[in-house]
């Protein structure tokens, strides 16, 4: 089961690396956030639309890793439609499964992103998964200054 994950993990890490979802700017976004991650050199701006307190659109605009681009091209894919609540509450779950604080966690509840659950057996990469989520959740708390990992 686990190298068939493993197996997806590259898969779907390739195929976002390659062809980011929603790479682009939000002219008229609501919020935008930088994000850095000084260790890998990744580099995005997250672009969100807000309807009340539903994500519209989102979208990013960067320079990264393989494993930086495709984390923040599956979330601005997953996040659309969610209210900000929803969506907090997926950077909460996206964290402790990445950063392994909860040995038993339940990847179904993650959905598709559990394919980068296999980042936490590699301490320094955790880093390039998760800019893009502290990128979204300041920008959920409407935070205008640069996130960095570090």
């Amino acid at each position: 089961m686990f190298d068939d994950l493993r197996d997806l993990y590259q898969e779907v890490i390739f195929d976002h690396n390659r062809n980011p979802r929603n790479f682009r700017i939000i002219e008229n976004a609501d919020r935008k956030v930088e994000g850095f991650n000084p260790l890998c050199g990744d580099r995005l701006t997250l672009y969100l639309q807000m309807e009340g307190d539903v994500i519209a659109d989102a979208s990013f605009q960067g320079s990264g890793c393989a494993i930086s681009t495709a984390s923040v091209s599956l979330m601005t894919e997953i996040v659309k439609g969610k209210t900000e609540n929803e969506a907090e509450e997926l950077f909460k779950k996206f964290h402790e499964m990445t950063t392994g604080k909860d040995e038993n966690f339940n990847l179904e509840a993650i959905g598709k992103l559990a394919v980068l659950a296999g980042v936490r057996e590699y301490p320094a990469r955790v880093k390039c998964a998760t800019l893009a989520w502290h990128t979204l959740d300041a920008a959920l708390k409407n935070e205008q200054q640069a996130i960095s990992t570090e």
